[in-house]
């Protein structure tokens, strides 16, 4: 075995540790909770990951996109110890705090919107995106929600409904919610979409007076890294004055600095009403968020909108220490760079293995397309999950997406160092090799 610096893999996987663990995950934990990586982690920090058995792995999914900073950050480590010596709940409705109005002005100083902004605290991802059709619905009186293709927006039932990917997110889980539509994505690598085109399938699937909010991803991040033309957001800004409805964007996965800029709408000149964002926002604690202008947040009845844990304390704390070292390590900076190393380490891959289809992405959030045969473009998923299975077993995390499951993508955490990006590129590539010869 090749000789590495930062990642070492020195045991069968699982190794015994693990496995005696995994051996009790099958007896205890619901098996519909399947797991990706065949170890079971003992510690981290930055971009690597050790397990039981002393397997170390560097981590380019970022704990599915939460750590932008790194594991165990030193400065939400401190914030989270200073936290619990002075209390863990109270729920902010109840008993308030300042941590949840101090983030709340944090993030609403650092959204680019056009007026007075103010912004809500919730658990997840779903939550955020929930909470934004509720806020629109009661800001616009209307019912219907607009999403698109490729879209992932969580799991509970209406997120669920508004997300694209049926297998395994919806399966088996109908009725899904009413008044949701889905509209074409301009999907470059695989078809051409003008805005006229997106504008009419509007038309044709609901009255647009009835149209509540339109909700989309600046960068699709689980339907496939898919960076739109430069065309699109401004056009659905367009849309969405046009027909008075609200527009939201998803920054779920592509905001808090991985694109090089603070949300990825900021690369496209075109401004949302709503803002929704989680995972990296609390590195890795349950926390979300809902920023807009003023007058369509402050829309809801009082106590419209809430939940016991929504903005625990601890998890603010985290969040606001995740935008100090943001700015103050330039955390952010290192996002372009990261991303040009990983896509020209890509292109050479594309240059010798004729299955690599399309490269793209913005900082560093970036994908890599597999397919069968270019001309074709049908899709490689068997060989994407093998190479990533390769690479996982040789000492580097790299995740899949994409609606046909045949996408290589990048969330590495912007702490990591030049070597340890080199490194695990390395191991991607000795996985390429291995797989397809």
């Amino acid at each position: 075995m090749v000789e590495r610096r930062f990642s070492r893999i020195q045991t069968e996987l699982p190794g015994p540790r693990s496995a005696e663990v995994f051996a009790r995950k099958s007896k205890y934990v619901a098996a519909p909770l399947e797991v990706y990586a065949p170890f079971i982690i003992d510690h981290s920090e930055g971009a690597l990951i050790e397990d039981l058995d002393g397997n170390r792995f560097i981590d380019f999914s970022g704990g599915w996109g939460c750590l932008n900073v790194g594991q165990r950050n030193a400065r939400v480590v401190s914030a989270l110890h200073d936290q619990v010596d002075h209390y863990l709940h109270t729920d902010f409705t109840a008993v308030p705090y300042a941590p949840f109005i101090d983030l709340a002005e944090e993030l609403c100083l650092r959204t680019p919107l056009d007026g007075p902004r103010k912004a809500a605290l919730f658990n997840s991802g779903a939550e955020s995106v929930e909470n934004a059709v509720k806020i629109a619905r009661a800001y616009t009186g209307r019912k219907s929600v607009l999403v698109f293709e490729n879209a992932f927006h969580g799991r509970t039932l209406l997120t669920m409904t508004m997300t694209h990917k049926a297998k395994p997110y919806k399966y088996g889980f109908g009725p899904f919610a009413s008044d949701v539509y889905r509209l074409p994505y301009p999907y470059t690598y695989r078809k051409d979409l003008s805005p006229a085109e997106i504008e009419q399938s509007l038309l044709s699937l609901v009255d647009p007076s009835e149209v509540a909010v339109m909700v989309v991803e600046p960068i699709i991040g689980e339907g496939g890294f898919l960076v739109p033309p430069a065309w699109f957001l401004p056009e659905m800004r367009r849309l969405a004055d046009k027909y008075g409805f609200v527009l939201a964007f998803d920054e779920v996965q592509s905001g808090i600095g991985r694109t090089g800029k603070f949300f990825a709408f900021e690369h496209f000149g075109a401004k949302p009403d709503l803002v929704c964002v989680a995972k990296s926002l609390g590195s890795g604690l349950p926390l979300s968020a809902v920023i807009g202008r003023a007058e369509v947040m402050d829309a809801p009845i009082a106590s419209a909108i809430g939940g016991t844990y929504a903005g625990n304390p601890l998890a603010c704390r985290a969040a606001i220490e995740v935008i100090h070292a943001i700015e103050e390590e330039r955390l952010m900076e290192r996002a372009e760079p990261i991303g040009n190393t990983i896509k020209d380490r890509f292109r050479k891959l594309a240059d010798r293995y004729e299955i690599v289809g399309d490269i793209r992405g913005i900082g560093a959030m970036v994908g890599m397309e597999l397919v069968v045969d270019r001309e074709t473009k049908a899709p490689a998923k068997e060989v994407t999950g093998q190479i990533a299975t390769m690479a996982l077993r040789n000492g580097a995390i790299f995740p899949t997406a994409g609606l046909l499951g045949n996408v290589l993508r990048v969330l590495v955490s912007l702490a990591i160092s030049n070597e340890q990006l080199s490194e695990g590129l390395d191991i991607l590539e000795d996985a390429f090799a291995e797989v397809l010869g």
